[in-house]
């Protein structure tokens, strides 16, 4: 039994209100604090002086609006876009047309620099292209549409953490050191102390590399808590230079036991989705206008929105590998579209032909199941035709695959036996193999690109302006 000290409660309500936070201005917009003296902290956005009053505007990175302060003349003569400041006054109902209050004072020493910037800074009140803000990467999150996405990625992960709470998955927390090739395409950044790097004594004492995928230590934790998620890094040493790939990303990971069919899996996965895109489109915790009102351009608005109006109504499409290489073969021998990469069984489909069935064909978010075995990990569960593993990937238009899932083989013959058939080494999955002869149950799960789901939902060409520090080939800025 905890026993408090006299006097215990009153020492701490008194230590919670001296060492409180500030508002923010994101709790100021919320709830005003009217007719009571305000201090708010933030940068100046832009600044406005006039003979007998000026405006300035201050943000403090917690909402898409910008506060506006007016203030004496003299208090803002010094002040420039970037310096950071502490504004003391009092909030009022505004009588300008783009804010619904303001920060007023009359007060000499109401405005109070904290930092001041170099003449040479970079970031004005002006649109500055993505391609100049990515040469500034220790800056450029200030930008008005860059920190609204960073404010979205935080609402989206807590979104898929509610989503799984409510579903009764536990988080859990795998390596990101491993001695093991997840998804065997070797594509791995090898690891090393830089001490021992030119000598036979290994740290680990062996080969051991940066995960591509936690799904094998996932399916460990399974087995114990039927239901478990992950969201963390992952790495693949691609040197792909393009707007979709990068070498460091996040993935979500999840894996489910007492599960018997691909589509429990696909069902999932739209559900969960569709819990993100609901809070987007109802505006909960005012995050569908955070991203609304951070873009100048509203052809990417008009866009972004129909793209919540697609994920959300109806039942998205469902088919084969075997009827999606039949459609588009189809289609192609008809002359209605012409491919670089011509359709065929046994071939992946590039991201055109996902594109396509996507934006053209279907105009929905799409299903594929049953994807030839010989182009799919070893892990998967065959399908009675032996030819193709049941597995889904969900393809969505105008950017293809954001997740890939599948049933996990349970039974230890069938996986040793696809094993040997690709003459694959066993010494560094033992561990693995052998959940398959301790109480093995049917299971499955999926991998989700993080940043790429970002990127469709947020209406963002570029993978790069998704995620705070981009890595890719050649590219390790700051």
């Amino acid at each position: 039994m905890l026993i408090k000290p006299p006097g215990f409660v009153f020492q701490f309500k008194r230590l919670q209100s001296s060492y409180a936070l500030s508002k923010c201005i994101n709790e100021i917009f919320k709830d005003p604090p009217f007719k009571s003296q305000t201090t708010v902290n933030g940068w100046v956005k832009g600044v406005r002086v006039q003979k007998r009053i000026a405006f300035i505007d201050i943000s403090d990175g917690t909402s898409f609006q910008n506060l506006m302060c007016v203030v004496p003349p003299d208090q803002a003569k010094e002040l420039r876009t970037g310096v950071s400041v502490q504004v003391t006054g009092e909030i009022k109902e505004s009588n300008g047309k783009s804010q619904s209050i303001e920060l007023k004072t009359t007060d000499p020493d109401s405005v109070k620099v904290l930092g001041p910037v170099l003449d040479s800074y970079p970031l004005q009140k002006k649109f500055h292209s993505p391609q100049f803000l990515r040469t500034i990467p220790h800056l450029r999150w200030k930008t008005q549409f860059l920190s609204s996405i960073l404010r979205f990625r935080s609402h989206v992960e807590m979104k898929l953490m509610e989503f799984f709470t409510q579903e009764q998955f536990t988080r859990t927390h795998p390596p990101l050191i491993t001695s093991s090739d997840c998804e065997g395409a070797g594509e791995l950044f090898k690891i090393e102390s830089a001490s021992r790097a030119d000598i036979e004594n290994k740290f680990f004492g062996k080969d051991s590399y940066l995960t591509v995928s936690t799904q094998l230590h996932l399916e460990v934790l399974c087995m114990a808590l039927s239901r478990v998620w992950t969201l963390t890094p992952c790495f693949r040493a691609e040197e792909s230079d393009t707007h979709r790939h990068l070498s460091e990303f996040w993935m979500l990971e999840a894996e489910i036991a007492f599960i018997s069919d691909v589509r429990q899996l696909t069902t999932f996965c739209e559900r969960m989705i569709k819990h993100v895109v609901n809070s987007l489109h109802q505006d909960l915790e005012g995050q569908g206008s955070n991203l609304i009102n951070s873009r100048r351009d509203q052809e990417f608005v008009h866009k972004m929105i129909e793209r919540w109006d697609q994920l959300l109504n109806g039942k998205w499409k469902t088919i084969t590998y075997t009827e999606a290489i039949d459609i588009l073969s189809a289609e192609s021998s008809k002359g209605n579209i012409s491919f670089q990469f011509k359709p065929a069984w046994g071939e992946p489909l590039q991201s055109e032909h996902e594109k396509w069935l996507t934006g053209e064909y279907f105009k929905s978010p799409v299903f594929v199941l049953n994807y030839p075995k010989e182009s799919k990990p070893f892990y998967m569960t065959r399908n009675p035709d032996g030819k193709t593993v049941a597995c889904f990937d969900l393809l969505v238009p105008d950017v293809g695959e954001i997740i890939g899932g599948s049933m996990r083989e349970h039974n230890i013959d069938l996986l040793l036996d696809e094993i040997k058939q690709r003459n694959m080494k066993t010494d560094d999955i033992e561990w693995y193999l052998s959940l398959r002869s301790s109480g093995s149950v049917s299971h499955g799960g999926f991998g989700m690109g993080f940043e790429r789901l970002l990127c469709y939902l947020g209406c963002v060409e570029n993978i790069r302006d998704v995620i705070p520090f981009p890595r890719s080939s050649r590219d390790c800025v700051c």
